[in-house]
């Protein structure tokens, strides 16, 4: 296997920019790639990215470029840190520089909202054969960056590269675990972004904390029985990945799909809420993907499909509350 000496991060937002901070404390050379010229400059003179990640310094290790090929070049690791929706653009410049013998990293959550694929997938589809990993847990970026205890997972089905990836990253203050279910640990951190959006919701509506525990936790069911429909393993979702990462998207303060959901429920439209937000939420997306998934798969997700018509159909928040509440009684 391939050994690991430099390290290109390809997206510059905040997460991108976390793991390059978090990297070059391993003393590892790192590049940082951003599609925008302008913001890579503004980066590299304050050595902070003020838009994604305010308050914290980029070391001076840290070289950032907005030229692809060179980034490409510089790393004999990629990590591919875009948001899901120009993940497709990004993977067709990089079909153009010499990306083969680069081992890769996706650490982008979300579903393809047409072919309902897996990021991973796309990546294949675009760079076929490269060795990749997903890396993927509870990890609110800003804490990552203050060196505040933070798990995560590398999955892969080869153990021995998810073991070489999980040497990489794990620190004293990021400790790193293995998984071989990728399709389950894609899955858990994609989907949890709807249910965050529906736990935000709650915090509009100001239903408290029963409603908000109650969401979640029937939103892990709903992610549970598609994800094992589409062959991932149950017990993933019972870990960081799923229960994990759901938990941290549905009550951190700084998650911005829980933020979205209560502007949601506070009645603002989704078009209005996004225009105004610096960040990419990835649930927005992920919510048609897997609305759609699964009427396909004719899987019953009744919280994923009232998220959906909030979104999409302008459902006033509190009809689709009332509505869930009122559905047929059933076991547990």
């Amino acid at each position: 296997m391939k050994i690991i000496k430099k390290i290109s991060i390809i997206g510059d937002g905040g997460w991108g920019t976390t793991l390059a901070i978090h990297l070059s404390r391993q003393k590892y050379p790192v590049m940082l790639w951003g599609a925008f010229a302008k913001s890579i400059a503004q980066s590299t003179k304050s050595r902070e990215n003020k838009k994604f990640l305010p308050g914290i310094k980029i070391p001076s290790q840290v070289r950032l470029t907005s030229d692809i090929d060179e980034a490409i070049s510089f790393g004999d690791l990629i990590v591919l840190s875009t948001p899901s929706e120009y993940l497709s653009d990004t993977l067709s410049k990089i079909r153009n520089t010499s990306y083969k013998g680069k081992i890769f990293v996706s650490v982008v959550k979300g579903i393809h909202p047409r072919s309902f694929k897996r990021m991973s997938q796309i990546i294949q589809e675009y760079l076929p054969k490269v060795p990749l990993v997903v890396l993927s847990g509870p990890t609110i970026a800003g804490e990552v960056a203050k060196q505040i205890p933070t798990t995560a997972v590398a999955a892969c089905k080869d153990k021995k590269l998810a073991g070489s990836i999980q040497k990489v990253f794990n620190s004293d203050t990021f400790r790193i675990y293995t998984n071989t279910d990728v399709i389950g640990v894609e899955f858990g951190g994609s989907v949890k972004n709807v249910i965050a959006l529906a736990c935000g919701i709650c915090d509009g509506l100001k239903l408290g904390t029963n409603a908000k525990a109650a969401v979640l936790t029937r939103g892990l069911a709903e992610i549970t029985r598609l994800g094992m429909a589409l062959g991932a393993r149950q017990e993933t979702f019972y870990g960081l990945t799923g229960l994990g990462d759901l938990v941290t998207t549905c009550f951190s303060p700084s998650s911005r799909n829980r933020s979205v959901g209560e502007a949601l429920g506070r009645g603002e439209k989704i078009k209005d809420v996004l225009g105004g937000m610096n960040a990419v939420a990835e649930g927005v997306v992920t919510a048609r993907a897997v609305y759609h998934l699964s009427q396909k798969k004719k899987m019953d997700m009744p919280i994923v499909r009232e998220v959906y018509k909030i979104i999409f159909e302008n459902k006033p928040a509190k009809n689709a509350m009332k509505d869930l509440m009122g559905r047929s009684l059933k076991s547990e």
